[in-house]
């Protein structure tokens, strides 16, 4: 006579990414196969530590700590790769990644932004979710919390988006400019769109990487319209052949004064001293004629930097002005320390010798260990970035009708 079924306590097994348990029902060993979580599943990858928003947000937001609003917009970025993903692997609703990565934080997909070259997402726009919200109990949207967020994606070595990515990180090499892009265009059309709907101070704009880049152009590029929208860079590109070429030039000139400086002096070289003298002397106050007056351009819109020592792509954002000097231990970084604007916030992050892959990573900024150090330096990339900010005209007064 046989006894009852028992389950048996066999160990699970890897078996082509799924774990399989054994089971004895009835007198028949049955395998019951439970898939494994995705590695870029939220509950797996994602931040341990972050909260979604309760009750307890209408009264403290936790939006005004800078730590959680860099994870949040952080994890938005991360979901745009993933709506790409998403797309190339066929995945529908009930088992997308992507939305896992949004709907704790009460947003919800509103837009995708589609290159017309090989149709692959490159950026979305994702806004409050008043409905998810007051499920839980959250009337009102937290203080500092955006309206509206567009998220730009980097290169996804993945697919047929590949060739695309690296035709414009092949752009941003050559010329330091990514205007010329089909994705350029689409993503200022939509931040504009979004920022005249709800208005520019509740709206955000981020990016990773190649999107940092496109953040930054088309965010700077909004700023001369006298749009200024919270932008927020991860891992910015730094490098490129035409800052390359400057860097030689500048680098040349220097060496340059070196060797008239060991030339023996006589009257006629001291005639030209004082031109050079002259000279130099012009140019430095039509350089800080650019910056236009108090409170135009410079000032009112200041871009986030997230960069990592140890990444060669964004780590030349941390090389000092060498005009104003070291600003350690100082938030804001910008061109001018007598004016006490502000051109950007930098935040570095420095771990010793990294792995490029580690280090330019999207998922170090929201570890739990992350330990930032705000605006080391005047960052002479950052001030040649944001110049062309500085001579924005003052606003003319409407003209009655």
């Amino acid at each position: 006579m046989q006894g009852a079924p028992k389950q048996s306590e066999a160990p699970e097994e890897e078996r082509g990414g799924a774990a399989a348990v054994l089971m004895e029902k009835s007198g028949v060993v049955q395998e019951v196969v439970e898939a494994q979580p995705h590695p870029y599943s939220f509950h797996v990858s994602g931040p341990r530590k972050l909260c979604s928003p309760t009750w307890r947000d209408n009264i403290s937001s936790s939006w005004k700590d800078g730590n959680y609003k860099r994870t949040v917009i952080a994890c938005f970025i991360q979901a745009i790769y993933l709506l790409e993903l998403d797309r190339q692997e066929n995945r529908d609703a009930d088992n997308a990644l992507a939305p896992k990565w949004w709907i704790p934080f009460k947003y919800k997909l509103t837009q995708t932004l589609i290159d017309e070259r090989d149709g692959s997402i490159f950026g979305a726009i994702l806004e409050w979710d008043r409905s998810a919200a007051l499920a839980d109990f959250v009337v009102m949207r937290p203080s500092g919390a955006p309206r509206a967020v567009l998220a730009l994606r980097g290169t996804l070595l993945k697919g047929p988006t590949m060739r695309r990515d690296i035709e414009d990180d092949l752009r941003f090499l050559a010329w330091e400019s990514l205007k010329g892009s089909v994705r350029f265009k689409a993503a200022l059309e939509a931040l504009k769109s979004v920022a005249e709907r709800y208005g520019s101070s509740n709206v955000c704009i981020a990016g990773h990487s190649l999107g940092a880049g496109f953040a930054l152009q088309v965010g700077k590029a909004l700023a001369k319209e006298g749009m200024y929208v919270e932008t927020h860079l991860f891992n910015p590109p730094s490098v490129s052949l035409a800052m390359s070429f400057r860097n030689i030039g500048e680098k040349a000139g220097f060496a340059w004064k070196r060797f008239k400086s060991m030339l023996p002096m006589s009257s006629e070289t001291q005639v030209n001293n004082e031109e050079d003298k002259a000279i130099g002397f012009g140019l430095k106050n039509w350089l800080s004629g650019l910056k236009g007056p108090p409170g135009v351009g410079l000032g009112k819109w200041v871009p986030h930097l997230y960069v990592n020592n140890s990444d060669y792509i964004c780590c030349s954002y941390t090389d000092p002005d060498g005009i104003e000097g070291n600003n350690a231990g100082k938030e804001n970084v910008g061109p001018s320390s007598t004016t006490g604007q502000v051109a950007a916030k930098l935040f570095v992050m420095s771990k010793g010798n990294q792995k490029f892959l580690e280090a330019h990573g999207l998922e170090q900024w929201w570890s739990d260990d992350l330990e930032l150090q705000l605006a080391l330096h005047n960052s002479k990339l950052i001030s040649r970035q944001l110049k062309s900010l500085y001579s924005l005209p003052a606003p003319q007064p409407a003209l009655p009708r």
